[in-house]
């Protein structure tokens, strides 16, 4: 059953894929695949992870790659332009870098320079906040460009790691917290 009228938590908890011990053991992933390839489930999560910030921006950033998918479906529907915060060595004109820590390591997200014009609004978008590092980078790296993160949409937070906390105090959206 599919409805405008179900919580969005229980259309994620229906459609997303659960993989055990993935992408080690103990670990339980939320796949977004299936979610994304339901036209129903990619309208609803799209129109409610930008639904708080309607009429707040003029452009959708994506990081890369599931935040992409989020990204362009959210600037057609919001009838903005959108861009892409990518991984090093991916753009291949002058960009803005922010190196960010891993768990196991470092990464660097970069955005080509004339992509975002200073004092444009930004929503960033991804599809899952951990603990903060990437969207953390994504916020420097934007407000490196001289924009304005208006907010930041996920479509799931996981509960405990501190994400939103080091994102203060920029708003935070997530369709479900698991």
């Amino acid at each position: 059953m599919q409805n405008s009228e179900e919580p969005i938590a229980d259309l994620l908890d229906r459609l997303a894929a659960v993989v055990p011990d993935y992408p080690r053991p103990g670990i339980s992933f939320k796949d977004l695949t299936p979610v994304f390839a339901d036209a129903e489930g990619l309208k609803r999560i799209v129109d409610e992870v930008i639904a708080p910030f309607a009429g707040r921006f003029d452009v959708i950033a994506g990081l890369e790659a599931r935040g992409f998918v989020l990204a362009a479906a959210g600037a057609y529907a919001a009838g903005t332009g959108m861009v892409t915060l990518r991984k090093k060595g991916k753009l291949p004109r002058e960009v803005h870098t922010e190196d960010y820590l891993l768990e196991y390591g470092t990464a660097t997200l970069e955005l080509h320079r004339d992509d975002i014009a200073p004092g444009t609004r930004v929503l960033l978008l991804d599809d899952v906040l951990a603990t903060g590092g990437t969207v953390g980078a994504a916020v420097r790296l934007v407000e490196r460009a001289g924009a304005e993160v208006v907010g930041i949409g996920v479509v799931l937070e996981l509960d405990g790691l501190g994400g939103r906390e080091r994102l203060a105090p920029h708003e935070v959206h997530a369709l479900q917290r698991v």
